[in-house]
């Protein structure tokens, strides 16, 4: 596992790229403001100003990590960081708009529904705005024009979570989709059917946590054959829990993503696993690889997306994993 710090400098994020490429292997209404964290901090003072921008749901803590990430390499870097997100797509596009608008120094920006947002980007790329792009969009970032692309495979990790479920005795898999039109959430549920084609997937409300749970409750009350359940979000598996915890299933949890919460029910055996994609690592290289680029040519990857994950946590890890959770940076 890479080690976490948010006292991370500079100099090991070479190393930390190294680590990320050896490993096996989104989401909360309304624009909030670009916020900017200021510049200075351990890299002295860049004069870049970089935007990165998701299709972060307010409330979602997922997006505190990739934040956490952006907000320490724009300090180690001395840059300014101005941080914007939407979760519909034409808004999120416009966020790139108005980034184009105030000329800043490079973009960063989740592809989560390509074609709705590349027009845009192409748009920065053609006005001298180096763009790179993270967590969603694999297979479109060159054809976006990103230099970078930093994401976990998420096809492969849904292939490796329904393995791990049938491993585990699965006879049918429910596989719950919280954001229409997500690309990356589409990938990890048809790498769940590649490897266990008994899977049926469920779309549900990711703003409503409320509305998650009695979408999977109904769910299970009226299909009893359903033995495994694997939510795309931490927040998602802890609706599931309490759904399951109503109809009295006996039905067995894995997710994507960590939490506080999903960590400690991996602890306590109510959920069999988590996919780690290392989201704060992902916001860190987003940012760092625009300063690289923008101070010496750099280009990470070579071509190639950088891989953050998948990381599976699960018993035998998670007491490692929690203390970097605690801080934010897990």
């Amino acid at each position: 596992m890479i080690p976490r710090s948010t006292r991370t400098r500079l100099p090991f994020v070479i190393a930390a790229v190294a680590t990320a490429f050896a490993l096996t292997a989104c989401s909360g209404g309304g624009a909030p403001p670009a916020t900017d964290t200021g510049g200075g901090g351990g890299g002295g003072d860049s004069g870049y100003t970089f935007a990165i921008i998701t299709h972060e749901t307010p409330g979602d803590t997922f997006w505190d990590r990739i934040r956490a990430g952006a907000e320490q390499a724009a300090k180690d870097t001395g840059s300014t960081l101005k941080y914007s997100a939407d979760p519909e797509a034409t808004k999120q596009a416009t966020l790139i708009q108005g980034a184009i608008d105030a000329k800043v120094d490079g973009i960063a920006t989740t592809l989560v529904t390509p074609d709705a947002l590349i027009p845009t980007v192409k748009k920065a790329v053609a006005a001298g705005i180096p763009v790179d792009s993270f967590n969603s969009g694999t297979d479109f970032y060159q054809q976006a024009g990103s230099i970078a692309h930093f994401a976990s495979d998420e096809k492969l990790a849904g292939q490796q979570a329904g393995a791990k479920a049938k491993a585990d005795g699965a006879t049918k898999i429910l596989c719950t989709i919280q954001q229409t039109g997500s690309v990356a959430l589409e990938d990890r549920c048809a790498g769940v059917k590649d490897a266990f084609p008994n899977t049926e997937n469920i779309q549900v409300n990711g703003a409503d946590d409320a509305a998650v749970t009695s979408a999977i409750q109904a769910k299970l009350a009226q299909d009893k054959d359903i033995n495994w359940i694997i939510t795309l979000g931490a927040a998602q598996a802890v609706d599931a829990l309490k759904a399951m915890d109503a109809v009295k299933s006996e039905a067995k949890l894995g997710t994507f993503d960590l939490s506080k919460e999903a960590a400690e029910a991996v602890k306590a055996g109510t959920v069999q696993f988590c996919i780690d994609q290392q989201p704060y690592l992902q916001g860190y290289l987003a940012v760092t690889q625009l300063y690289l680029y923008k101070k010496n040519g750099n280009i990470l990857g070579g071509g190639k997306p950088s891989l953050t994950g998948p990381a599976f946590v699960d018993t035998s890890n998670v007491d490692a994993i929690l203390p970097f959770i605690n801080q934010n940076t897990r």
